[in-house]
């Protein structure tokens, strides 16, 4: 099977209305459109420009009143899904369960429906600064066009959870970031390229550009867009499909081919998904079962 992908590089900018915010989401989606893609990424924490319109008092907002903006994310992301038949990764929004607050990806597919995945390593900052909590489950997603996970940023540093997400069906890793510095952002592309020879999937990732200057831990970005590939003969000898202009406003596209994944865990210059030692580290499911006989 054969799809197209595209990653927005979003920059962030202060901005004064909900109104603005659309405007520029529907630019991005829009473009995907006119490229003829499957699916659009966006990146994690990109919804934090919202907290830059401020209050009445003309304060920006805080994390703590990011949720109240989910419901109008929701119903534009839905609305642009289906308008537009495409399968939507919205970054990740922050929203409120009780009184736990999660850094949730959204899956808006082209029927309305929409599928969630809370992030499930959550950094220093998160914890200590935004009092986020993690997800405490892995799902993969079926489309007609494939099955996928969506895994966050720090959640891509963990090779365990790439390969229960393998376990699990995923061909294709959808991996929106936020990074601040050229650090986090490394950490997050090298291992991508890890998780993709590990378990030879597509990892799809992008992160945002630009800056809020009044929101706190926002005041930076580092961000590129890349589809990364397994390295062998079928694909680039880098691993990289396309990649984006560091730190620049854009989006980038590219074709991805399923079975080009299925021959070479069949028959590539290496196997490393068939010749995975399960005798010695068992998979999700061997794991699972033990777990339930103890």
């Amino acid at each position: 099977m054969k799809l197209r992908v595209s990653a927005v590089q979003y920059h962030l900018h202060t901005i004064s209305s909900f109104e603005e915010f659309s405007k520029q989401v529907e630019h991005y989606i829009k473009t995907a459109e006119e490229f003829g893609s499957d699916f659009v990424l966006f990146p994690e924490f990109f919804t934090t420009q919202l907290m830059s319109i401020g209050n009445k008092q003309g304060q920006p907002l805080t994390i703590q009143d990011l949720p109240d903006f989910t419901e109008r994310y929701r119903s534009l992301f839905i609305n642009l899904a289906m308008q537009t038949m495409m399968h939507i990764i919205g970054g990740t929004h922050v929203i409120r369960k009780g009184d736990r607050l999660y850094n949730v990806a959204h899956l808006f597919y082209p029927d309305g429906k929409v599928a969630e995945q809370s992030k499930l390593h959550i950094t220093p900052t998160e914890v200590n600064d935004w009092k986020l909590t993690p997800g405490e489950n892995l799902e993969v997603f079926k489309t007609d066009k494939g099955t996928i996970a969506m895994l966050t940023c720090y959640d891509i540093e963990f090779p365990e959870i790439v390969r229960m997400a393998k376990a699990k069906g995923a061909d294709i890793i959808f991996c929106p970031s936020c990074t601040d510095d050229r650090h986090g952002f490394h950490r997050v592309r090298y291992t991508s390229h890890a998780r993709t020879v590990e378990n030879q999937v597509y990892v799809v990732t992008t992160g945002t550009v630009g800056s809020l200057p009044t929101i706190d831990f926002m005041r930076a970005n580092f961000g590129q867009a890349a589809v990364i590939t397994p390295n062998d003969i079928p694909f680039p000898p880098n691993g990289i499909q396309v990649e984006g202009e560091v730190n620049q406003d854009m989006i980038v596209t590219a074709d991805l081919n399923l079975e080009l994944l299925y021959q070479v865990r069949e028959s590539g210059s290496v196997t490393t998904w068939r010749d995975r030692r399960t005798d010695l580290y068992p998979d999700w499911e061997t794991n699972k079962e033990l777990t339930s006989q103890i």
